[in-house]
């Protein structure tokens, strides 16, 4: 199955539904930045990405955009250009239950 990359960024007006979709995002992919993250994701991964957010947001105050960057990770990576400090580059490793 295909995984594809999307930067998701957010503007939620409430701190505790912020807190919740922080919390929300960190199960999907890296915080790059406050409201940015960076997730690699098969497609029905994204599909529930965007079912979990729904449910905590509030669509009449707040905003989540998902910007799809494509199949290839190295590319969307490079996509990106930082001006300051550089990007933490996370590991992501197999765990086995």
């Amino acid at each position: 199955m295909m995984r594809r990359c999307y930067l998701v960024c957010y503007d939620i007006c409430d701190p505790k539904r912020l807190r919740r979709v922080f919390k929300i995002l960190k199960g999907y992919g890296e915080h790059w930045q406050f409201s940015i993250f960076f997730c690699v994701l098969k497609d029905i991964d994204r599909v529930r990405l965007q079912s979990d957010i729904e449910a905590e947001t509030n669509l009449k105050e707040d905003q989540t955009m998902i910007i799809d960057m494509g199949p290839d990770e190295e590319a969307a990576r490079e996509a990106a250009t930082v001006l300051g400090q550089a990007l933490p580059r996370q590991e992501i490793g197999i765990i086995v239950i």
